[in-house]
């Protein structure tokens, strides 16, 4: 049985981690990785290793010791559950997956945007993740403005193995058993 690598993109509040938890809920064998708890934990506990400015390389480096620990150590399929918006850096992952002989998946968010503006301002998740913003609203402006610039791309069928595209809610239980069939008929 092949694994499988389901790699989630999109915007902050997008439903990315509420996604990731329930597909980790139906399929067997599975585990999610999600970036938000790593930066959460070094914020806690090694605020003073933080960058100033620039990459997060601190974060990047504990979740790639985690993913490479779930890829040698284990037989989990991985649920990797960050924005993954830019091209190069999602191109590079599915690369690597691909090598190592994972079927890679790509679940696009993309919700509109008053939808999550909505999500934004209701919003009660921890802002303990936060490095260099102050509200998930700052994010969102972030984002919505980085939408326009260089190498932040919607995902291309071309990129994995299979590219599924959620624009609602609705649309999840759906994407879940899809991946859910993909995974037992290999």
């Amino acid at each position: 049985m092949k694994r499988l690598v389901i790699i989630t993109v999109g915007k902050t509040h997008s439903g990315k981690t509420t996604f990731a938890r329930a597909l980790e809920q139906e399929l067997s064998n599975s585990l999610v990785i999600d970036q938000d708890n790593h930066a959460e934990f070094i914020n806690t506990y090694y605020k003073k290793l933080l960058p100033k400015q620039g990459t997060n390389t601190i974060k990047y480096a504990i979740t790639q010791t985690i993913v490479d620990y779930a890829v040698e150590q284990t037989k989990f399929h991985l649920i990797l559950c960050n924005s993954n918006r830019i091209r190069k850096g999602r191109l590079e992952l599915l690369k690597h997956f691909h090598e190592m002989g994972f079927i890679n998946i790509l679940v696009n968010f993309d919700i509109p945007e008053h939808i999550l503006r909505k999500r934004v301002a209701e919003s009660r998740r921890s802002k303990t993740i936060f490095r260099s913003a102050s509200s998930f609203e700052e994010v969102l402006i972030r984002q919505q403005a980085e939408s326009h610039i260089g190498d932040i791309l919607e995902p291309t069928k071309d990129e994995a193995d299979y590219l599924f595209e959620i624009t609602n809610s609705d649309e999840i239980q759906s994407v879940i058993h899809r991946i859910v069939n993909i995974a037992q008929s290999t």
